[in-house]
C-alpha cells in the first residue's frame, strides 16, 4: 500500500484581455466556446466533454495524451454570478486514479480597453504526486490560448 499524503499549495494568475467582459465570461460559460481555449496540450485526444454552466451544475473533460494516459477532469460548480465570479471545485486523475483535489475562484472585472480576470486555485495534490510546476504550467498555457479566443482568433488555438 502506497503512504498517504496531502501536499497544498495555492496557485494565482491574473490575465488583462484586450476583450469584452461578456465576451471573456463567456469563453468560460459555453460549451462550444470553452471547447475552443480549454485544452492544454493540442495534440491530446478529446474523449469527453460536458459542461452545465450554472451554480450546482458539472463539468467533465477527458482526455488522452500521446502516451495512453487519460487525463479526466470533473468539477462541480458552487457559485456562479454573470459577468462578476464563479466558484467550482474539482478533481484531476491520471487513469484512475485520483492527483489532486482543489478550489477554484475566477473573477472578472472591467477596465480600460478590456477585461482584468484573476484566478485562484487553492490545491491539494495527493498521495505522493509530484506535480513539479506542471498544474501552473498547463493552467497558464490555457489563459495564453483563452486571450488567443477571446482577443478575436476563433479558431482552435492550438
Amino acid at each position: 500500500m502506497s503512504a498517504r499524503s496531502t501536499d497544498h499549495t495555492t496557485i494565482t494568475i491574473e490575465r488583462h484581455f484586450k476583450a469584452p467582459l461578456s465576451r471573456v465570461f463567456n469563453a468560460w460559460a459555453i460549451p462550444e466556446h470553452k471547447q475552443q481555449w480549454f485544452a492544454c496540450h493540442g495534440e491530446w485526444k478529446q474523449l469527453d466533454f460536458q459542461l452545465d454552466f450554472r451554480s450546482g451544475g458539472s463539468e467533465s473533460n477527458r482526455t488522452a495524451a500521446t502516451d495512453g494516459v487519460v487525463h479526466a477532469y470533473e468539477a462541480r460548480y458552487i457559485d456562479v454570478i454573470q459577468n462578476e465570479r464563479f466558484i467550482y471545485a474539482f478533481d484531476m486523475m491520471l487513469d484512475e486514479v485520483r492527483i489532486s483535489v482543489s478550489l477554484a475562484t475566477v473573477s472578472f472585472a472591467p477596465e480600460p480597453g478590456g477585461t482584468k480576470m484573476t484566478f485562484v486555485e487553492q490545491v491539494v495534490f495527493l498521495d505522493g504526486y509530484s506535480d513539479s510546476g506542471s498544474r501552473l504550467m498547463g493552467t497558464e498555457i490555457g489563459f495564453d490560448n483563452l486571450r488567443l479566443y477571446v482577443e478575436g482568433d476563433n479558431g482552435r488555438p492550438n
